[in-house]
Protein backbone atom coordinates (compact mmCIF):
# COMPACT_ATOMS: atom_id res chain seq x y z
CA UNK A 1 0.00 0.00 0.00
CA UNK A 2 2.82 2.41 0.83
CA UNK A 3 4.28 1.97 -2.68
CA UNK A 4 0.83 2.38 -4.24
CA UNK A 5 0.24 5.78 -2.54
CA UNK A 6 3.86 6.93 -2.19
CA UNK A 7 3.28 9.95 -4.48
CA UNK A 8 0.37 11.29 -2.40
CA UNK A 9 1.13 14.50 -0.49
CA UNK A 10 -0.63 14.72 2.88
CA UNK A 11 -1.87 17.61 5.01
CA UNK A 12 -3.35 16.98 8.47
CA UNK A 13 -6.14 19.26 9.73
CA UNK A 14 -6.68 18.62 13.45
CA UNK A 15 -8.78 19.89 16.33
CA UNK A 16 -11.08 18.55 19.08
CA UNK A 17 -14.55 17.24 18.14
CA UNK A 18 -17.12 19.95 17.53
CA UNK A 19 -14.68 22.85 16.98
CA UNK A 20 -15.68 23.51 13.37
CA UNK A 21 -13.16 21.55 11.28
CA UNK A 22 -15.69 20.22 8.77
CA UNK A 23 -17.26 23.68 8.47
CA UNK A 24 -13.93 25.08 7.29
CA UNK A 25 -12.64 21.97 5.52
CA UNK A 26 -13.31 23.08 1.95
CA UNK A 27 -11.84 26.53 2.53
CA UNK A 28 -8.70 25.15 4.19
CA UNK A 29 -8.37 22.58 1.40
CA UNK A 30 -8.49 25.31 -1.25
CA UNK A 31 -5.92 27.44 0.58
CA UNK A 32 -3.55 24.47 0.53
CA UNK A 33 -4.23 23.23 -3.03
CA UNK A 34 -5.74 19.98 -1.73
CA UNK A 35 -7.38 17.62 -4.23
CA UNK A 36 -9.17 15.31 -1.77
CA UNK A 37 -10.48 15.47 1.79
CA UNK A 38 -10.65 12.48 4.14
CA UNK A 39 -13.21 13.15 6.86
CA UNK A 40 -14.97 10.63 9.15
CA UNK A 41 -14.43 7.69 6.80
CA UNK A 42 -15.27 9.51 3.57
CA UNK A 43 -13.07 10.43 0.61
CA UNK A 44 -14.43 13.75 -0.69
CA UNK A 45 -13.66 15.98 -3.68
CA UNK A 46 -15.54 19.16 -4.65
CA UNK A 47 -18.32 18.42 -2.16
CA UNK A 48 -18.93 14.92 -3.53
CA UNK A 49 -18.27 11.50 -2.00
CA UNK A 50 -15.88 9.48 -4.14
CA UNK A 51 -15.44 6.50 -1.81
CA UNK A 52 -15.89 5.35 1.78
CA UNK A 53 -18.71 5.37 4.28
CA UNK A 54 -19.50 8.01 6.89
CA UNK A 55 -18.71 7.17 10.49
CA UNK A 56 -21.58 9.51 11.42
CA UNK A 57 -23.97 7.00 9.88
CA UNK A 58 -23.00 4.21 12.28
CA UNK A 59 -25.47 3.31 15.03
CA UNK A 60 -23.00 2.92 17.90
CA UNK A 61 -19.80 4.58 19.05
CA UNK A 62 -17.35 1.74 18.61
CA UNK A 63 -18.30 1.08 15.00
CA UNK A 64 -18.15 4.82 14.30
CA UNK A 65 -14.61 5.07 15.69
CA UNK A 66 -13.47 1.99 13.75
CA UNK A 67 -15.07 3.38 10.59
CA UNK A 68 -13.34 6.74 10.99
CA UNK A 69 -9.99 4.97 11.51
CA UNK A 70 -10.48 2.75 8.41
CA UNK A 71 -10.31 -0.48 10.39
CA UNK A 72 -12.76 -2.29 8.10
CA UNK A 73 -10.83 -3.93 5.27
CA UNK A 74 -13.34 -3.50 2.44
CA UNK A 75 -13.95 0.12 3.42
CA UNK A 76 -10.23 0.86 3.48
CA UNK A 77 -9.52 -0.85 0.15
CA UNK A 78 -12.17 1.15 -1.73
CA UNK A 79 -10.57 4.42 -0.63
CA UNK A 80 -7.05 3.19 -1.45
CA UNK A 81 -8.15 2.06 -4.92
CA UNK A 82 -9.63 5.47 -5.77
CA UNK A 83 -6.58 7.36 -4.49
CA UNK A 84 -4.14 5.08 -6.33
CA UNK A 85 -5.82 5.99 -9.63
CA UNK A 86 -5.46 9.73 -8.89
CA UNK A 87 -1.76 9.73 -7.97
CA UNK A 88 0.05 12.04 -7.76
CA UNK A 89 -2.36 14.12 -5.69
CA UNK A 90 -2.71 16.00 -2.42
CA UNK A 91 -4.94 14.82 0.43
CA UNK A 92 -6.10 16.56 3.60
CA UNK A 93 -6.84 14.24 6.54
CA UNK A 94 -9.27 15.69 9.11
CA UNK A 95 -8.96 14.28 12.64
CA UNK A 96 -9.64 15.15 16.27
CA UNK A 97 -5.94 14.88 17.12
CA UNK A 98 -2.57 14.37 15.48
CA UNK A 99 -2.54 10.84 16.91
CA UNK A 100 -5.83 10.04 15.18
CA UNK A 101 -4.55 11.56 11.92
CA UNK A 102 -1.46 9.37 12.11
CA UNK A 103 -3.60 6.26 12.64
CA UNK A 104 -5.70 7.09 9.56
CA UNK A 105 -2.57 7.79 7.51
CA UNK A 106 -1.00 4.49 8.62
CA UNK A 107 -4.19 2.51 7.91
CA UNK A 108 -4.36 3.85 4.34
CA UNK A 109 -0.60 3.52 3.75
CA UNK A 110 -0.16 7.25 3.14
CA UNK A 111 3.14 9.15 3.59
CA UNK A 112 3.66 11.27 6.70
CA UNK A 113 2.02 14.72 6.58
CA UNK A 114 4.10 17.51 5.12
CA UNK A 115 1.99 20.09 6.97
CA UNK A 116 -0.15 20.06 10.13
CA UNK A 117 -2.90 22.67 10.47
CA UNK A 118 -4.60 23.16 13.83
CA UNK A 119 -8.16 24.49 14.09
CA UNK A 120 -6.78 27.41 16.12
CA UNK A 121 -4.79 28.45 13.02
CA UNK A 122 -7.97 29.11 11.02
CA UNK A 123 -10.64 29.91 13.65
CA UNK A 124 -10.81 32.39 16.52
CA UNK A 125 -11.43 31.34 20.12
CA UNK A 126 -14.93 32.79 19.96
CA UNK A 127 -15.73 30.86 16.75
CA UNK A 128 -14.51 27.64 18.37
CA UNK A 129 -16.58 28.31 21.52
CA UNK A 130 -19.65 28.96 19.37
CA UNK A 131 -19.11 25.72 17.42
CA UNK A 132 -18.71 23.71 20.63
CA UNK A 133 -21.86 25.27 22.08
CA UNK A 134 -23.83 24.33 18.96
CA UNK A 135 -22.53 20.76 19.13
CA UNK A 136 -23.40 20.31 22.82
CA UNK A 137 -26.80 22.02 22.71
CA UNK A 138 -28.12 20.74 19.37
CA UNK A 139 -25.98 17.68 18.66
CA UNK A 140 -25.50 18.90 15.09
CA UNK A 141 -22.55 17.88 12.91
CA UNK A 142 -21.41 19.24 9.56
CA UNK A 143 -20.29 17.09 6.65
CA UNK A 144 -18.42 18.87 3.79
CA UNK A 145 -20.63 17.15 1.21
CA UNK A 146 -23.72 18.21 -0.77
CA UNK A 147 -27.04 17.17 0.77
CA UNK A 148 -28.12 14.88 -2.09
CA UNK A 149 -25.05 12.70 -1.53
CA UNK A 150 -25.41 12.59 2.25
CA UNK A 151 -28.91 11.16 1.91
CA UNK A 152 -27.43 8.04 0.30
CA UNK A 153 -24.75 7.56 2.95
CA UNK A 154 -26.33 8.60 6.24
CA UNK A 155 -28.89 6.99 8.56
CA UNK A 156 -29.43 9.86 11.00
CA UNK A 157 -31.45 13.07 10.69
CA UNK A 158 -30.64 15.67 8.00
CA UNK A 159 -31.18 19.14 9.48
CA UNK A 160 -30.27 21.39 6.56
CA UNK A 161 -27.43 22.68 4.44
CA UNK A 162 -25.34 25.81 4.10
CA UNK A 163 -23.37 27.48 1.33
CA UNK A 164 -20.53 29.99 1.41
CA UNK A 165 -21.37 33.53 0.37
CA UNK A 166 -18.43 33.66 -2.07
CA UNK A 167 -18.12 31.71 -5.32
CA UNK A 168 -16.21 28.46 -5.61
CA UNK A 169 -14.54 27.01 -8.69
CA UNK A 170 -16.75 23.92 -8.37
CA UNK A 171 -20.53 24.21 -8.41
CA UNK A 172 -21.01 22.06 -5.29
CA UNK A 173 -17.79 22.77 -3.43
CA UNK A 174 -19.24 25.47 -1.18
CA UNK A 175 -22.17 23.38 0.07
CA UNK A 176 -22.08 21.57 3.42
CA UNK A 177 -24.76 19.46 5.06
CA UNK A 178 -25.88 19.72 8.69
CA UNK A 179 -26.83 16.40 10.27
CA UNK A 180 -27.80 14.91 13.63
CA UNK A 181 -26.11 11.50 13.82
CA UNK A 182 -27.57 8.64 15.89
CA UNK A 183 -24.93 9.39 18.56
CA UNK A 184 -22.54 12.06 19.84
CA UNK A 185 -19.40 11.51 21.84
CA UNK A 186 -16.47 13.34 23.35
CA UNK A 187 -13.17 12.05 24.66
CA UNK A 188 -11.88 8.51 24.29
CA UNK A 189 -13.70 5.20 24.40
CA UNK A 190 -12.42 1.73 25.21
CA UNK A 191 -14.14 -1.57 25.93
CA UNK A 192 -12.50 -4.08 28.27
CA UNK A 193 -12.84 -7.84 27.71
CA UNK A 194 -14.68 -8.01 31.05
CA UNK A 195 -17.38 -5.72 29.64
CA UNK A 196 -17.87 -8.04 26.68
CA UNK A 197 -17.98 -10.99 29.07
CA UNK A 198 -20.71 -9.22 31.06
CA UNK A 199 -22.78 -8.82 27.88
CA UNK A 200 -22.33 -12.51 27.06
CA UNK A 201 -23.22 -13.51 30.63
CA UNK A 202 -26.37 -11.36 30.64
CA UNK A 203 -27.58 -12.77 27.32
CA UNK A 204 -26.72 -16.36 28.21
CA UNK A 205 -28.59 -16.41 31.53
CA UNK A 206 -31.75 -15.30 29.75
CA UNK A 207 -31.53 -17.77 26.88
CA UNK A 208 -33.78 -20.75 26.33
CA UNK A 209 -33.04 -23.78 28.56
CA UNK A 210 -29.91 -22.16 30.00
CA UNK A 211 -29.21 -23.43 33.53
CA UNK A 212 -25.94 -21.70 34.36
CA UNK A 213 -22.69 -20.26 33.03
CA UNK A 214 -19.46 -21.92 34.13
CA UNK A 215 -16.90 -19.82 32.27
CA UNK A 216 -16.63 -17.18 29.55
CA UNK A 217 -13.42 -16.62 27.59
CA UNK A 218 -12.80 -13.62 25.32
CA UNK A 219 -9.97 -13.79 22.78
CA UNK A 220 -9.12 -10.43 21.13
CA UNK A 221 -8.01 -10.79 17.50
CA UNK A 222 -6.71 -8.28 14.98
CA UNK A 223 -10.09 -7.08 13.67
CA UNK A 224 -12.54 -9.00 15.84
CA UNK A 225 -12.98 -11.16 18.93
CA UNK A 226 -13.54 -14.87 19.48
CA UNK A 227 -15.77 -16.07 22.32
CA UNK A 228 -15.90 -19.37 24.19
CA UNK A 229 -18.69 -19.99 26.66
CA UNK A 230 -19.04 -23.06 28.90
CA UNK A 231 -22.66 -23.63 29.88
CA UNK A 232 -25.07 -26.04 31.53
CA UNK A 233 -28.43 -26.64 29.85
CA UNK A 234 -31.78 -28.01 30.89
CA UNK A 235 -33.49 -30.58 28.72
CA UNK A 236 -36.58 -29.02 27.28
CA UNK A 237 -38.67 -28.31 24.24
CA UNK A 238 -35.63 -27.65 22.03
CA UNK A 239 -32.76 -30.02 21.34
CA UNK A 240 -29.41 -29.10 22.87
CA UNK A 241 -28.05 -28.36 19.40
CA UNK A 242 -30.90 -25.95 18.67
CA UNK A 243 -30.58 -24.29 22.08
CA UNK A 244 -26.82 -23.88 21.61
CA UNK A 245 -27.23 -22.39 18.15
CA UNK A 246 -29.87 -19.96 19.41
CA UNK A 247 -27.54 -18.88 22.21
CA UNK A 248 -24.71 -18.34 19.75
CA UNK A 249 -26.89 -16.15 17.50
CA UNK A 250 -28.03 -14.04 20.46
CA UNK A 251 -24.46 -13.52 21.67
CA UNK A 252 -23.24 -12.43 18.22
CA UNK A 253 -26.13 -9.97 17.85
CA UNK A 254 -25.75 -8.52 21.36
CA UNK A 255 -21.98 -8.00 21.16
CA UNK A 256 -22.15 -6.46 17.70
CA UNK A 257 -25.05 -4.19 18.63
CA UNK A 258 -24.03 -3.13 22.15
CA UNK A 259 -20.23 -3.09 21.78
CA UNK A 260 -19.93 -2.52 18.04
CA UNK A 261 -17.33 -5.27 17.80
CA UNK A 262 -17.06 -7.87 15.07
CA UNK A 263 -17.32 -11.44 16.33
CA UNK A 264 -15.34 -13.99 14.33
CA UNK A 265 -16.80 -17.01 16.15
CA UNK A 266 -18.71 -18.11 19.24
CA UNK A 267 -18.06 -21.60 20.58
CA UNK A 268 -20.79 -22.85 22.92
CA UNK A 269 -19.48 -25.77 24.93
CA UNK A 270 -22.07 -27.77 26.87
CA UNK A 271 -20.56 -28.94 30.16
CA UNK A 272 -23.60 -30.43 31.83
CA UNK A 273 -27.25 -31.22 31.21
CA UNK A 274 -30.05 -31.57 33.76
CA UNK A 275 -33.75 -32.24 33.56
CA UNK A 276 -36.11 -29.43 34.37
CA UNK A 277 -38.86 -30.92 36.51
CA UNK A 278 -41.32 -28.41 35.10
CA UNK A 279 -40.62 -29.52 31.53
CA UNK A 280 -41.28 -33.21 32.12
CA UNK A 281 -38.13 -34.21 30.27
CA UNK A 282 -36.12 -36.81 32.24
CA UNK A 283 -32.36 -37.13 31.77
CA UNK A 284 -30.53 -40.40 31.24
CA UNK A 285 -27.66 -40.60 33.75
CA UNK A 286 -24.19 -40.22 32.21
CA UNK A 287 -25.38 -39.41 28.71
CA UNK A 288 -24.04 -35.84 28.67
CA UNK A 289 -20.90 -36.13 30.75
CA UNK A 290 -18.58 -34.84 28.04
CA UNK A 291 -18.76 -31.30 26.72
CA UNK A 292 -20.21 -30.84 23.28
CA UNK A 293 -19.09 -28.00 21.01
CA UNK A 294 -21.82 -26.31 19.03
Amino acid sequence: MKIKLSTVRVVAFVGPAGTGKSLRAQLVARWNDVDFIIDDGLLIADGRILAGKSAKGEKNLVRAIRRALFQYEDHKETVIDVLSKECPCKVMVIATSLSMAEKIIAALGLPLPEKIIDITDVATKEEIRCALRQRHEKGQHIIPVIRAQVRRNFTGKLVGHIRDFFKHPGRDEGERTIVCPPFSFYGTLSIAPTAVADIVDHVSRRSVQSKGIREIKIFPMEDSIRIEIFVDFYLGRFSLLAAGRALRRRIVFAVRYLAGMDVSSVDVLIQGVESDERSGFPILPGKWRNSEQI
